[in-house]
């Protein structure tokens, strides 16, 4: 599953699209909240929940990954 973002505490910063190795957020418009433009392409790195300086970021990794 894509990352969740939980609008009410992000601030648009953009540091999950820069740290995306996977360019999940690709295209996001700048000083908005970023989109999940291409959720297949996440691999569930953690690196956008990780770096995100307001816990706005949730990532459900799916049961198969967690085995």
């Amino acid at each position: 599953m894509p990352p969740v973002i939980d609008t009410n505490k992000c601030i648009p910063c953009a540091i999950c699209v820069e740290v995306c190795p996977e360019d999940v957020f690709y295209g996001s418009p700048k000083k908005e909240v970023p989109l999940i433009a291409y959720p297949d392409e996440c691999f569930h790195c953690a690196g956008c929940v990780t770096d995100c300086t307001t816990d706005a970021i949730d990532l459900y990794i799916p049961l198969p990954y967690r085995l």
